[in-house]
């Protein structure tokens, strides 16, 4: 997977990012969804508190640039202030002082007054918070003295009921806490908080039914046989899920000796879901192809007990953040991207489709097989077994 840490996000990355984030997936997730180190999409997420940035937009009640579009016009062809404002169904006031507030009739140009006024509408708006001084300080003393935003909030509820100025949510606590750029809560308070996060979690966000507290009797890639290592005997896989948008995903099997690819359709990327796919898919092979499969930490492959069980097939799961373990796994999945590039939502994809796609790169000469086909290759050594 190639690393672009260093790069700007696109405004399309930035609402991908923002889009998983919502839907609970995990820094490292997200990463590898957008082929970024973690550490870049924590910036972006830590920046913004956890919180997901709110999208600007006008209010019904401004402008359009279409409404200024048609004011220039209206200047231009010398048409009075009162018909313009007729014209556009708006106060004759309101279309005035539009126009003196941005250069005059003789100057007034419609996108350079959309741009200042879109511009200057920018400005923050206080939080309860930094509005109200003694609320700001009954809140941070309580947070010191180890009170939960929760706690701090109902108890204000029942101290203060008829004061609502005294009141404010949980939601905005932790805003003002996490939220540096508002510049209400001191951030060493974050330390009286029981996790001591740094940012808000998603509400979606959790480990349910993903193997909380790591792989249970995960089998590391280092007692793996050495056979597996030098290639020798065919039936050895590597696997992985390749993520598209709207949460979706194709799992990934490469035989290391032949490069034979597999891909399958799977619903979700929960280990019931992926174990069950997967398995029916290892079932249909020839018994002498069914020997180990090598899987990077993903919890998707938590139930992998299961999935032996299924397939009497091994498996075995690489060191921590080292996808170079999986080495032909990961240049196999970079060459798929070209049938389905990234941001692609991989849902509307059926089985068929699927298989039609791994039939042109499994039909594909490789250099590394003297450019001989994966398909050829594996079709001899099935051939020589029979």
């Amino acid at each position: 997977m190639t690393q672009r840490s260093r790069l700007r996000f696109t405004a399309e990355e930035k609402r991908e990012l923002w889009s998983r984030w919502r839907a609970g997936e995990s820094l490292s997730e997200i990463g590898r969804a957008l082929s970024r180190q973690p550490g870049s999409i924590h910036r972006q997420v830590a920046a913004n508190g956890g919180y997901v940035p709110a999208t600007r937009r006008r209010a019904a009640r401004v402008l359009s640039l279409a409404e200024r579009e048609e004011i220039s016009r209206g200047l231009a062809g010398g048409l009075a202030l009162r018909l313009i404002a007729r014209r556009l169904g708006r106060s004759p006031s309101t279309v005035s002082r539009e126009v003196a507030r941005h250069g005059g009739s003789e100057r007034y140009r419609a996108a350079r007054a959309d741009a200042r006024a879109w511009s200057w509408a920018r400005r923050p708006k206080l939080c309860k918070l930094a509005a109200t001084p003694l609320l700001r300080e009954l809140v941070a003393g309580k947070l010191a003295d180890d009170w939960s935003p929760q706690q701090i909030s109902g108890w204000l509820a029942c101290t203060y009921p008829s004061e609502q100025a005294l009141q404010v949510s949980t939601e905005t606590i932790y805003r003002s806490l996490f939220v540096q750029a508002r510049g209400v809560l001191r951030k060493e308070l974050t330390a009286h908080l029981r996790t001591q996060r740094m940012m808000r979690r998603s509400r979606s966000a959790t480990r349910r039914g993903k193997g909380c507290g790591g792989i249970v009797d995960a089998v590391s890639i280092r007692e793996r046989p050495a056979e597996v290592e030098d290639r020798a005997v065919p039936g050895h896989w590597e696997g992985d899920l390749v993520a598209g948008s709207a949460n979706s995903y194709i799992a990934t099997l490469v035989e290391r000796q032949t490069r034979f690819l597999m891909l399958v359709k799977v619903t979700g990327k929960d280990t019931a879901t992926v174990v069950t796919a997967l398995s029916a898919q290892v079932q249909a092979l020839p018994e002498q192809l069914r020997a180990s499969l090598t899987w990077d930490r993903g919890l998707e492959l938590a139930d992998h007990k299961r999935f032996t069980l299924a397939t009497d097939v091994a498996v075995y799961f690489c060191d921590p953040r080292s996808p170079w373990q999986r080495g032909t796994n990961e240049n196999t999945n970079g060459l798929l991207r070209q049938y389905f590039p990234k941001g692609t939502d991989l849902s509307v994809y059926d089985q068929v489709d699927l298989d039609v796609a791994a039939a042109r790169l499994n039909t594909r000469p490789r250099k590394t097989l003297e450019y001989q086909t994966p398909a050829d290759r594996l079709a001899s050594i099935v051939a020589s077994t029979a």
